[in-house]
């Protein structure tokens, strides 16, 4: 009750407060791209119930489909949505997925539908017990880290073997570890991340919470789990550059 009381409040106060922000990246999109300025996702969430989360758009609309994952310089990204991405305000207008009650400001990142359908093992479904939100473990390792683990020529591949196992495990972190403490940590290191790399910065120490998930992932790996969540798990204690992180 107190965490979604806190959902409420910081959703309305932030709309409010950004909303000079949410004007300015609509009108770029509009004469930048052709096309509508919300981008409309079928994401999974709180025990696998199915939403519309919204987005900025920040890629051109066409009409084949294509992967759902988005390479390091995928062609499909337009100049302006590249800085959306790059600031995560591409992500605000999901403060309104939190208002109806299908995110949370602090949760494990939801995942495209047909994502977890196909790939998503125990672990995984450990992730679908509380809402997703706009901030977590996982979104923090991918926008500092990820970049290193996707192949630009077989993203949607490279993403569900590589990124999502290490992702996951660190979303179940939090869902084992969760405190209003830990969500203010959270929203914390997630705004300066924001503000570092927006003034320049390169790397970026992996997490202290990375053992844990690679515990996890160990463990599923030795009990043989039906999971992706074992295939790969990144070298412990690297120092990664993050100029060609992934947008």
């Amino acid at each position: 009750m107190v965490k979604r009381l806190f959902d409420i409040v910081f959703a309305s106060l932030a709309l409010v407060m950004l909303a000079p922000v949410f004007l300015l990246a609509a009108i770029a999109i509009r004469v930048t791209s052709p096309g509508p300025v919300l981008y409309q996702a079928r994401r999974t969430g709180r025990a696998g119930a199915e939403f519309i989360m919204h987005k900025f758009r920040t890629m051109h609309v066409v009409q084949k489909s294509q992967s759902v994952i988005t390479g390091t310089h995928d062609a499909r990204i337009f100049p302006v949505g590249r800085i959306l991405r790059a600031t995560k305000i591409d992500e605000l207008p999901q403060l309104i997925n939190v208002l109806m009650g299908q995110m949370s400001i602090v949760g494990p990142r939801p995942e495209d539908s047909a994502i977890v359908e196909k790939h998503y093992g125990p672990l995984g479904e450990e992730t679908l017990q509380i809402r997703p939100g706009l901030a977590s473990y996982g979104s923090l390792y991918n926008y500092t880290h990820g970049h290193l683990l996707l192949d630009d020529a077989e993203p949607e591949a490279s993403y569900v073997n590589q990124l999502l196992p290490i992702k996951l495990a660190l979303e179940v972190v939090y869902v084992r570890n969760r405190s209003l403490a830990t969500d203010a940590r959270i929203i914390i290191r997630t705004t300066f991340t924001i503000v570092a790399i927006a003034f320049g910065k390169g790397s970026f120490a992996e997490p202290s919470e990375i053992e844990e998930a690679r515990q996890l992932l160990n463990s599923a790996s030795n009990h043989g789990i039906r999971s992706t969540m074992a295939s790969q798990i990144p070298d412990p204690e690297r120092e990664m550059n993050v100029s060609g992180r992934r947008y």
